[in-house]
C-alpha cells in the first residue's frame, strides 16, 4: 500500500477540497443543508476572501469550470477586462515600460464577485443570505489567521504604516501584524456584505435578488467606492504615486460570461480548460507533446521529458496566447504540429525560448520575454506563487523585501473543488485582489486587484494591454472526463507553476493505479513535484531563468544527479514545497465520491462523507 500523508476521502453524499479548511468546511455545511455543489462553491469562495486575504479578494478574479449533472462542461469567466483608459500610450506616457506590480494602474475591472453571483443565480439553489453568512461571520467575529497572513503583512508593514494607511487599519490594528491564535476581524468587509443584503432585500425572488446584488456591485455603493479608490494617488512598484484608469463606466459595462472549454483527448481522458486568455491550454499542449510510450513514472527520463515539454508549451504560450489577438489554438493542439515540436526535445536540457510557428505563422515575442532574471533580486527559483510587492532591497517602495524561499512574500492564489451527490462538479481558482496588491478600499474592506501587470506595454502582441480585453492569466482550474462523463475536478495555486504541477498530478492519477477501488488522489498530490522557470514569468518584474529546475528534496538522489548531468540547473527545495493541489472525483458507475488536498503549507483540507 502506497504511503500518503492522509487518506483519499471516499463517500456518497458530497466532497469538498480547498486551500483552507474553513472554506472547505463552510462549503460542506452548505451541502449538509441541501445545497448543491454550486451553492457550496460560492459560500466557500467568499470565506476564502476572508481567511486567505493575502491570496485572493472580492475584487480579484475567478475562472470557474462547472459540470452540471447531465449537462455540458462550461467555463465561467470571472476575469475582468482592461479599462477603457488602459492603453499602451497612456502607460508609456507615464514613463513605464512594464505595468507596475502593485497599485491602481494594474487594476483590471474586478471579476470575481460577478462570476460567483452568476454561478449562484444560474446553477445554485440557495439565497444570498445562505451563502454569505459564513464569510460575514468570520469577517465580523474573527478567525484565527494562518501563519502566512501575518508573515505577508510583516513584509509590507512599513508600506502600510506610511503609505497604505487604510490597509494598516485592517491588518495592523494594534501596530502589529495578525498573529496565529488571535482573532483577525475585518468589520468593514462584514459591513459591505450586510449592506449588500439590506439593499437587495426587497428585490423579489432569489434570482432577482442576485441580479440586484450584481447591479449594486456594478453601479451602486461598491462601484462608487472602487472608482474613488482608483483615483487616489498610490505608491506602486515603480517608486512613483499613480492614479488608476478604472471608471464607473468600466464597472457598469462588464459582466462575467459563459464559454465553451478548450479540450484535449489523451489516453481515454478528456481534459477541459479555460481558453487561451488563460494559461489553461498549456496543460493541453503538454499532453499533446507526450509520446505514445512514456518513460517509467518518476524516472529521470520521465522528469526530463515533462520539463522539456513544458518549456515548449510555455514558449507557445508566450508567443500566441492572449485576448488581444486571434489565437490559433486548433493548430497549437494539432497532432502533427506537436509531433514536430516533440522532435526538439533532446537528451540535454534546453536553455532557449523556442516558440513554434503554427500554420506557418511567425511568432512574435515581447522585448522583455527573453530577459534573464538570474541577477534580479526580485526573482527566486524557489518562488511558488504570484509575486506582487516583493522586490529586492533596492526597491524604492518602502517595506518591499527580497523574495525568499518557501515562506517568503508571494501573492498567490486559492483553489476550491466541489462534487455533490447529484453529480454536479465545480473547480475554481480564485485569485487577485491580494491585501498586498493595492490599498484596502476603506469603505469596503478589500483592495483592488493587479492583473493588468501580466500584459505587455508593446502593441501588436496577443497579450498587449488593450482596453476591453482580458489580461492573460495563469489561473487554470481543470475538469477531466472519461467516456464523456465528468470524473475529476482539480487545480492548484502557483502562478506559472500551476499547469506544471497539474500535469504531474494528472499523470500520477492516470498512471499509478487506484486505491480502495477509486482514483488515488492523495497519492498523486503527495508525489514529489517540481517546476521550471525556463520561460518568461507572468508577473512583475517578469524575466526568465534558462535551465532552472526546482525539485523537492524528496526526489530520489539518482534522479537529481541525472537531471544535472543532462544540464538542468537543479535547485533542491524543501521536501514539501512544490504543488498546492486540490481534487475531487466521482465514479459515474458507482456514484462513489472522493477527495484529497495538499498537505504542503499545512492549511489545505478535504472534507466529505
Amino acid at each position: 500500500m502506497r504511503f500518503t500523508t492522509r487518506p483519499t476521502l471516499q463517500g456518497s453524499f458530497g466532497m469538498v477540497s480547498a486551500t483552507h479548511w474553513l472554506a472547505a468546511q463552510s462549503a460542506m455545511a452548505v451541502l449538509e443543508s441541501d445545497g448543491n455543489a454550486f451553492d457550496a462553491a460560492v459560500a466557500g469562495a467568499f470565506v476564502l476572501h476572508v481567511v486567505e486575504p493575502h491570496l485572493n479578494g472580492p475584487a480579484g478574479e475567478a475562472p470557474v469550470l462547472l459540470a452540471p449533472a447531465g449537462g455540458e462542461v462550461r467555463v465561467l469567466c470571472g476575469q475582468g477586462v482592461a479599462p477603457a483608459g488602459a492603453t499602451v500610450a497612456h502607460y508609456r506616457g507615464l514613463g513605464l515600460d512594464l505595468v507596475p506590480g502593485t497599485g491602481p494602474l494594474a487594476a483590471a475591472v474586478p471579476g470575481a464577485f460577478d462570476a460567483w453571483m452568476l454561478l449562484l443565480r444560474d446553477h445554485g439553489t440557495k439565497s444570498l443570505d445562505d451563502v454569505l453568512k459564513y464569510a460575514i461571520g468570520y469577517a465580523e467575529h474573527g478567525h484565527p489567521p494562518v501563519d502566512n497572513v501575518g508573515a505577508t503583512v510583516e513584509t509590507v508593514r512599513e508600506l502600510f504604516a506610511t503609505e497604505w494607511t487604510s490597509s494598516a487599519e485592517v491588518y495592523l490594528p494594534d501596530g502589529r501584524p495578525p498573529r496565529p491564535g488571535q482573532p483577525l476581524r475585518n468589520p468593514a468587509l462584514a459591513a459591505t456584505w450586510k449592506r449588500l443584503l439590506a439593499e437587495t432585500a426587497g428585490a423579489g425572488g432569489r434570482e432577482a435578488r442576485i441580479d440586484a446584488a450584481r447591479e449594486v456591485w456594478r453601479t451602486g455603493f461598491v462601484a462608487e467606492a472602487l472608482v474613488r479608490q482608483a483615483a487616489r494617488p498610490t505608491l506602486d512598484t515603480s517608486g512613483e504615486r499613480h492614479t488608476g484608469v478604472l471608471t464607473a463606466a468600466d464597472l457598469a459595462a462588464w459582466s462575467a460570461t459563459y464559454e465553451t472549454p478548450a479540450t484535449y483527448d489523451w489516453n481515454g481522458w478528456t481534459v477541459c480548460k479555460a481558453g487561451p486568455w488563460s494559461q489553461g491550454p498549456v496543460l493541453l499542449q503538454q499532453l499533446a507533446l507526450l509520446p505514445a510510450e512514456l518513460p517509467a513514472y518518476g524516472s529521470a527520463d520521465y522528469v526530463h521529458l515533462l520539463i522539456e515539454g513544458c518549456k515548449l508549451a510555455m514558449a507557445d504560450r508566450e508567443a500566441w496566447y492572449g485576448d488581444a489577438a486571434e489565437v490559433p489554438l486548433a493548430e497549437l493542439l494539432d497532432a502533427g504540429y506537436n509531433a514536430r515540436r516533440r522532435r526538439l526535445i533532446g537528451e540535454e536540457a534546453s536553455y532557449e525560448l523556442r516558440p513554434g510557428s503554427p500554420g506557418g505563422r511567425a511568432p512574435r515575442l515581447s522585448g522583455h520575454a527573453c530577459v534573464v532574471a538570474d541577477d534580479d533580486p526580485g526573482f527566486s527559483p524557489m518562488g511558488v506563487g504570484e509575486p506582487t510587492v516583493a522586490k529586492g532591497p533596492t526597491s524604492p517602495v518602502p517595506g518591499e523585501p527580497d523574495v525568499t524561499a518557501w515562506g517568503g512574500t508571494r501573492g498567490d492564489t486559492c483553489h476550491l473543488d466541489v462534487v455533490d451527490r447529484w453529480g454536479n462538479m465545480v473547480a475554481a481558482t480564485p485569485s487577485g485582489g491580494w491585501l498586498q496588491s493595492n490599498p484596502v478600499v476603506p469603505e469596503l474592506g478589500f483592495p483592488l486587484g493587479t492583473r493588468l501587470q501580466m500584459t505587455w506595454l508593446e502593441e501588436g502582441l496577443p497579450n498587449s494591454l488593450t482596453p476591453g480585453r482580458r489580461p492573460r492569466t495563469t489561473l487554470t482550474p481543470s475538469i477531466a472526463l472519461r467516456g464523456g462523463e465528468p470524473v475529476l475536478a482539480f487545480g492548484t495555486p502557483g502562478g506559472d507553476q500551476q499547469d506544471q504541477w497539474q500535469l504531474h498530478f494528472l499523470l500520477a492519477v492516470a498512471l499509478r493505479g487506484t486505491v480502495r477501488g477509486g482514483l488515488d488522489l492523495q497519492g498523486a498530490i503527495d508525489a514529489p513535484n517540481w517546476h521550471n522557470d525556463g520561460f518568461p514569468g507572468s508577473f512583475y518584474p517578469r524575466g526568465m531563468r534558462p535551465g532552472s529546475v526546482t525539485v523537492e528534496s524528496r526526489m530520489p538522489a539518482e534522479v537529481v544527479r541525472e537531471l544535472r548531468r543532462r544540464g538542468h540547473d537543479v535547485t533542491l527545495g524543501d521536501p514539501w514545497s512544490e504543488g498546492r493541489l486540490c481534487a475531487v472525483a466521482r465514479n459515474p458507475a458507482t456514484g462513489i465520491l472522493s477527495a484529497a488536498a495538499n498537505p504542503r503549507g499545512m492549511q489545505g483540507y478535504a472534507v466529505g462523507r
